[in-house]
């Protein structure tokens, strides 16, 4: 992927993604706020709060670094903040929408106000500092995972769109994450990327090699935000380290996600 896109492109981006996934759940009735979805034992009021508090996290951590650092270095174990971060938000679908909704706003002027004065700060986070655009890209990419999973949730669809670049970018330089998190050694093989996205072009990573993963960019994505096994997709994956990669794989930080189940 080459030229890195400016904050306000990401921001744009972001937003549309925010929309698309708050256009599935502004209209529901209270009742589809409590439908179970494919991250058990999350519901869709849950997935909606999980995106809530983290736009908020990020806000914290780039309006005030120090009080956030204080409040990530007491976490002492994330699974568990993570639930006691959804039980922070309203229980209401509604609300939780409305929480939401404010929580993305103070994000986004977080990020604007930082790009005016600081554009190469680096950022406090639960793993390892990263920059606004890595931030605001991350976001992307929650958000994008998370929406699947209430569109699965409600018998809807998350129409693809060519965000889904920051999503795949991120998964193919996230390659060494799911070898870490698991304790097995990181894979020196390079692996060929080619990926054609819901406007037709073609995305590409990498150079030449026997080993690669072709197809397409929407089920390349939820492979590896680990929410559909590769063997129920198309993708073309040649060569055994590209195999292994879309078994262990995730673009997500954080302890191993729950190995998809085939269909």
């Amino acid at each position: 992927m080459s030229g890195a896109p400016s904050v306000a492109a990401l921001l744009g981006d972001l937003d549309a993604e925010r929309a698309a996934v708050m256009g599935l759940v502004r209209e529901l009735p209270d009742a589809s706020w409590t439908l179970p979805t494919r991250a058990v034992p999350w519901t869709v009021r849950d997935q909606i709060a999980h995106l809530g508090w983290f736009d908020g996290a990020f806000a914290r951590a780039i309006s005030t670094p120090v009080e956030f650092e204080a409040e990530r270095d007491a976490v002492a174990d994330i699974g568990s903040f993570v639930e006691a971060a959804n039980a922070q938000v309203p229980e209401a679908g509604p609300a939780a929408l409305a929480w939401w909704q404010d929580a993305a706003l103070a994000f986004d002027r977080a990020a604007v106000a930082l790009e005016a004065t600081d554009p190469k700060a680096r950022l406090p986070w639960y793993g390892p500092p990263m920059s606004l655009r890595s931030a605001i890209t991350s976001r992307i990419m929650e958000t994008w995972a998370h929406g699947t999973d209430v569109a699965d949730a409600v018998d809807a669809r998350l129409a693809p769109t060519d965000r889904l670049r920051h999503v795949a970018d991120i998964a193919v330089r996230a390659r060494p994450q799911g070898y870490r998190v698991r304790d097995l050694d990181v894979p020196r093989t390079p692996v060929r990327v080619e990926l054609t996205g819901p406007s037709g072009d073609v995305w590409t990573w990498g150079e030449e090699s026997d080993e690669g993963i072709r197809g397409d960019a929407e089920e390349f994505c939820l492979v590896l935000v680990r929410r559909v096994h590769v063997d129920d997709t198309a993708l073309v994956v040649t060569g055994d380290a590209a195999r292994e990669w879309m078994l262990v794989g995730q673009a997500f930080a954080g302890t191993p996600g729950a190995d998809p189940v085939r269909a």
